[in-house]
């Protein structure tokens, strides 16, 4: 279902792919495309695809923290939620489904305690739980909650759920960016961090 959804919308949206393209181009330069590492499932690291919504670190012009490089036009991509269609690409090549935990940065994969790391049983998402109940409003500690929560019931129905509360989330622009920052604050840890050897365990694919 991911792969031939991907596939479906990719062509149907392709109109808007390309213009979405030559406005990033014209409003933040080249690259067009923001790419990072981030963990998938079991934390097996992969290439998230985005339309780029900030411009580059300048020193001399100030643009440092991600909330002075990120434009109007970024905001607007980001409410629009036009910056994630790249991230179809990803559900296409397997690494990312339609519905799951958001990927986060592979430097997290150590903050996590065990529970929390359960995040990575399942593959990311482009939108999930937390987006449609907050989205970069919600704690971080609340957020894995939801995680966690929606592996253990997920299901088809659970998910068409979600997408149709995603739609109604991105409509009225909803939980973009908590305040003071571009989307929420680093996530810095719990109280009990993931230890070494169950990072390494989530990562070879056994629950944590």
């Amino acid at each position: 279902m991911d792969i031939v959804g991907s596939a479906g919308i990719l062509l149907l949206s392709s109109p808007i792919i390309a213009t979405t393209a030559v406005l990033v181009r014209k409003n933040l330069g080249s690259p067009v495309l923001f790419t990072q590492d981030r963990p998938g499932r079991h934390g097996e690291v992969f290439k998230l695809y985005k339309f780029r919504s900030m411009k580059d670190i300048d020193f001399e012009l100030g643009l440092i923290s991600d909330e002075d490089r990120l434009t109007n036009f970024g905001r607007l991509l980001r409410s629009t939620s036009l910056d994630e269609l790249p991230s179809l690409m990803n559900v296409l090549k397997g690494d990312m489904s339609f519905v799951g935990p958001r990927p986060l940065l592979v430097s997290y994969l150590e903050r996590y305690s065990s529970e929390q790391a359960r995040r990575h049983e399942v593959r990311p998402g482009i939108t999930g739980l937390a987006q449609v109940n907050g989205r970069n409003l919600v704690a971080w500690e609340e957020r894995f909650e939801m995680d966690v929560k929606y592996i253990d019931s997920m299901s088809i129905r659970s998910d068409l759920q979600i997408i149709l509360k995603t739609f109604f989330a991105v409509f009225v622009r909803s939980g973009i960016s908590a305040e003071g920052h571009a989307t929420m604050a680093e996530f810095r840890g719990t109280s009990r961090p993931v230890t070494p050897s169950e990072v390494i365990t989530v990562r070879d694919g056994a629950t944590a």
